[in-house]
This record gives C-alpha cells, structure tokens and sequence, in this order.
C-alpha cells in the first residue's frame, strides 16, 4: 500500500515568534507568561473524530501492522462508525465516568477506537501500563490499581499475555480482549452494538469539565497518584501547540509512534496532536532498545516518512547506530523531516550532536529542527515549547499561550509552578495530595527547577536545573544539582553507561551508582551479560575508560560538581521496585531506597570502587 510522506523538501518551518512577559514580585519570586492569549478550542476530544470524518472522510486515521508487509488502517469515518459502534456497547454494560475502562495493554487500533468510544459515551477511560503485567513477577501492584478503579469494563489485547493477571484481580466487571479470549472474557467484537438515539445524546451532553481520562503518576515510592484529566484540560493543551507551532496546519502530520498511550507524552501529547489536525497515526510495534524490538522499529521506519517524530533521549541512542550503518534509512528518515522532538529527559551533548552530523547530509542545506518542550501528566502535558531553532539541549522553551509559570527561590535554585487552563484541578479521591500538590496562588508544585537563558530577554526559555526534590546537601553544607550532575555524567560515560544515580546525601563525595550497557559489556568481551558488576570493574580496559572519562569530565570542578567514585551494578533497574518505568526513565530515589547495601560499598575501600584517573 501507498502510505502518507512530507511535503516537500525547501518549505521552511512556520514557527511563533516567543514574546513572553516578566512580572517581578516583591517576594523575590518572578512569573513568566505569553503576551498572545489562547484561541478557542474544542469542546471535547471527539469532536475532532466528528470533524475529520466528515472533512476527511478517508483519510488514514490509525494503522497498525498486520504482518511484514500489511497494514491495518482505519479511516476517519471507519473510526467514528466503529467508535458509536463500541459507544453502544460500553454504555449497555454501565460504564461511566465512575466505572471507567481500564485498559492493560500496549498501543493499538482497537485500544485507540475503545478509548475514543468510552469518551464518546461521556464515560472515561484509563490506560495503565502494560509493564505492571509484562515485566512484573507478582500481581498485587496491578490488582490493587484495577480495584482502586473500580472499572465497569477493563481492556487487553491478549488473553494469553494478561488473561491470568485480569482474572485473579477478582473484578465484577466484564473483561474485553483481542485475541486469545480466555475462559470468561469476552471479544471486543462482541461489544459492539448498532448505535442508538443514545449514543448521539451522550456526546452532545459532554462538557468541558467532564473527566475524559485517567492517567497513573509513576507512582515509584507508594501508591501511584490518578490524575483526573477534562477534555478542557486536553484539548487547549492542543491549541496551545498549534499557535506555537502553526506549520501544523499547511499539512496534516504523519506520525509513527511507539511511545505508550499509559504516559501523557505518547496519549495526550502525540495521539491527540494526529486527531486534533486531522493526521495519520501509525503505532509503531517495535521500541528503540537494544534488540529485535529495534529491529521493527527500523523496518517501520525504512517503510515510514514521518513527518514528526518523538522520542526520549535514550531511543535515539539506540537508533543512532543505525543511520550510521545505513545511509539509505538516513536519508529516508532525515530527508523531509519537519520536527526531530525529545522529551522526558535531557539530551545528552553527545546524542545531539550526534543527531545534527546523521541529518546533515540530507537536509539540502534546511537546518534540522531538534526540539523539546517540558510538561507533566497533570499539565496535559505541555507548559513551555522551545518553537525557535537550538544549539543544544538544555533550553525547555518559553511558556505557551494560556500557561503562566512561576520561579521561587529554593535551596539556591529557582523552583518552577505553574497555572494555566490546561492544569489538573484533583487527583482521584485524593484530596490530601491534592491540596499539597498547590501554592497559596493555585500553582502547581512540580518539584523542577530553572533558570532564565537570559536574565534580560525571557523570550530566550528556560534551562532545566533538575529537581529540587531530588537534590541534597554533601556534609559540608554544599548542595548538589542531581539533574545537572547526572546527565553530565551519562554524557561523560557515554557509550558505557545504560544509566547513572547520583549519591552522596550527609557524605562528603559525590558518587555514581553506574548501570552497565551493552557497549561496555562488550568492552569486558562480555556480551551475553554473564560478569557481574565487580566483575566488570576488575576488567582492565572497562576501569581505564571509566576512570580517564570521569577525570576528563571533571577536571576543575568543586566537589558538588565531581563525582570522585562509581560502582558497577550487577542487576539492572526493576520495574517492580519502581527504579524505571517502561520508558527507561530511572527513578533517583527509589534507586537509593532499594540498592543501600551497594552505596555503602560505593563508600567503602571495595576494590570495586572506580576512581578517577590521576
């Protein structure tokens, strides 16, 4: 089949022009917010599927792979017919706003139609990550989320892979599954009915202020928190995109996407931006991590020109090989490009750097537009955008059309709140850590912290400073920036570290709790992963890269700055004790929390401790 490309090469990128206004107060603390008001927006999500059904009737809405060279697509109208379809089923059986669907299981079309269906119905929905099934050992963390739903239906795609965890959840509700439906469970086709007068009246009673979705927190040390999450919420998160990035509208994007639909990134940001402009979503079946998973994620993209394209900063790390290896894929993927996107994490220089000299070659001169933005599941996500060309990473852009955000001195920092339409108003039947989570003012605490580019111009954006919450002191009073410190060392350790985790709270040295990757494993001529960290570490050529890459790195920082020892890591980052989520983000505390006994070695005369070189 024909599927969607860019327009063509030499169109420049229309981009807003930032003009953000600074209100000093006398409390020390500053607000930054766009001089240019935000437009209106839809009433709700659905509204859009409404539209492009009926402006773009057969154009690709979702697709997703039906085996090595087959597509399953869905237009517009094929979507909203088969979503009243699923409207009509999901309210026979009583779901709600109060009993949603929850769905355990990664990206698909009919997850997408099911969502839409639910919202359709004024009802909500909750994607919970597949990763509390797949990767997990014990069921008890996904069982407590399900009951603490209270869902009125709950979603997988495969019975074999999830069957055994829904049934044991001990739930009243009915469970809804692709394929492989176990003993029990019920088929997605057999939810659909023919629509209704009812269906119609629903979706025309939606308002603003309905819920529309659940998202999960990370929910790494405790219960995770769930945002409540309004179609108003959602949909002038989408606005504020369009007015900072207005080349949306000369032609509709095309996107293929793995990232998952539990996470505000790839659901509220990514899926949302394909239906609120009318764009094509393919759902990419494979993930850039080492392995096969890789290998789809290249075949889908030798097949593929996006013309925006999302990824966290360590996906483009795995990917990078590849344009190294393959001029073609290269030039297929950089040629026509309109938006290289990051998020989650920072940059390291390395990966952008990186980035810039594989696209070079095939830009014909255009300057690649690398860009990221910075957000939060309770902001729908976005809050600034950095809609102007950078040099590097670091800078997270200017607040958006509609956001105001606050900088309030913290522990030598600046901490960033914000406000804005697009902010959540509760977490779900949680009113204590709703009240906690707001200033006196109604903004949003997020724990991060930065700093203004230029203290003059705050149309210039704002560089990340890591999070207040995470940063400690050293025993001589000093404080330690834990983000700056660890992606510098990422950056330093590149390519032999997966991940780092500063340490060094009430001691008097910065340490580094080092997560071998594959690079180094091979280093140690260990690619099957059979050495241990110790093991690792006594391997000449692994210490004397590591040890000249930290002296390198540091040499003449102060002591909160330099880390002066790391320890290799046998086992890696467990999803179950909530050191990473299924993005590959490392969780700084919950690392500490659980691997005491490794940073009192780190602190020790361990012959494993690595110092640095000199």
């Amino acid at each position: 089949m024909t599927h969607p490309t860019v327009a063509a090469a030499g169109q420049s990128l229309a981009l807003a022009t930032p003009d953000i206004l600074r209100e000093d107060r006398p409390d020390g603390s500053f607000v930054l917010t766009s001089r240019e008001p935000l437009g209106e927006y839809a009433r709700c999500i659905n509204d859009w599927l409404v539209q492009w059904a009926e402006a773009r009737p057969d154009t690709v809405f979702l697709a997703e792979r039906a085996g090595p060279d087959r597509w399953r697509t869905v237009t517009y109208a094929q979507a909203l017919q088969q979503v009243r379809r699923l409207a009509q089923g999901l309210l026979d059986i009583g779901v709600s706003a109060q009993h949603p669907v929850v769905a355990v299981s990664d990206n698909s079309v009919n997850l997408a139609l099911l969502s839409l269906a639910a919202m359709h119905a004024r009802a909500a929905v909750a994607v919970v990550s597949s990763s509390y099934i797949r990767m997990a050992k014990e069921y008890d963390k996904i069982h407590g989320i399900l009951q603490r739903f209270e869902p009125g239906a709950v979603y997988a795609e495969d019975g074999e892979v999830y069957g055994k965890a829904l049934s044991s959840a001990g739930l009243a509700c009915p469970l809804i599954y692709t394929r492989n439906v176990p003993e029990g469970g019920k088929a997605i086709e057999q939810l659909e009915r023919e629509p209704t007068a009812r269906v119609d009246e629903q979706f025309a009673a939606i308002q603003p202020d309905n819920t529309a979705k659940f998202l999960l927190t990370s929910g790494s040390t405790g219960n995770p928190k769930v945002v409540v999450n309004t179609h108003r919420m959602l949909c002038a998160n989408q606005q504020m995109i369009i007015q900072v990035w207005p080349f949306i509208r000369e032609a509709a994007p095309v996107v293929l996407d793995w990232l998952p639909w539990s996470h505000t990134f790839g659901a509220n940001h990514n899926f949302n931006l394909v239906l609120r402009n009318g764009g094509s979503l393919y759902i990419d079946d494979g993930r850039p991590v080492p392995g096969p998973m890789a290998e789809r994620t290249v075949a889908n993209l030798r097949e593929l020109k996006p013309s925006l394209y999302f990824n966290v900063p360590r996906g483009y790390d795995v990917l990078l090989p590849y344009f190294d290896e393959d001029p073609e894929l290269a030039r297929g993927f950089f040629e026509n490009l309109d938006v290289l996107f990051y998020a989650g994490a920072a940059l390291p220089a390395s990966t952008w750097q990186r980035l810039e000299a594989a696209a070079k070659p095939w830009r014909n001169g255009r300057r690649l537009y690398l860009t990221t933005s910075w957000g939060a599941t309770e902001t729908s996500p976005l809050i600034t955008s950095a809609h102007f060309y950078l040099d590097g990473a670091g800078n997270i852009g200017v607040p958006v059309p509609g956001m105001s955000v606050k900088f309030v001195p913290a522990q030598g920092k600046w901490e960033l709140r914000v406000r804005g339409v697009s902010v959540f108003s509760q977490y779900r039947n949680d009113p204590e850590r709703t009240a906690a989570a707001f200033d006196d003012e109604g903004f949003y605490c997020l724990g991060d912290a930065g700093r203004l580019v230029d203290d003059n111009n705050p149309s210039a954006g704002i560089l990340f400073d890591g999070r207040v919450a995470e940063d400690f002191k050293l025993v001589t009073g000093t404080w330690v920036s834990v983000g700056t410190t660890r992606l510098r060392a990422v950056t330093a350790l590149a390519p032999l570290a997966q991940d780092v985790v500063i340490t060094g709270h009430d001691r008097d040295e910065i340490g580094l709790l080092v997560f071998p990757s594959l690079a180094l494993r091979e280093l140690a001529d260990d690619p099957e992963g059979k050495l241990d960290g110790d093991a690792l570490a006594a391997h000449p050529a692994v210490r004397e890269k590591i040890a000249t890459a930290m002296r390198d790195a540091y040499a003449g920082a102060g002591s909160s700055q330099r880390p002066a020892r790391a320890l290799l890591l046998t086992a890696p980052p467990s999803l179950d004790d909530g050191e990473i989520t299924d993005k590959g983000y490392i969780n700084q505390r919950a690392v500490l929390e659980n691997r005491g006994e490794e940073v009192a070695r780190l602190y020790s005369d361990d012959a494993a401790v690595i110092r640095p070189a000199g």
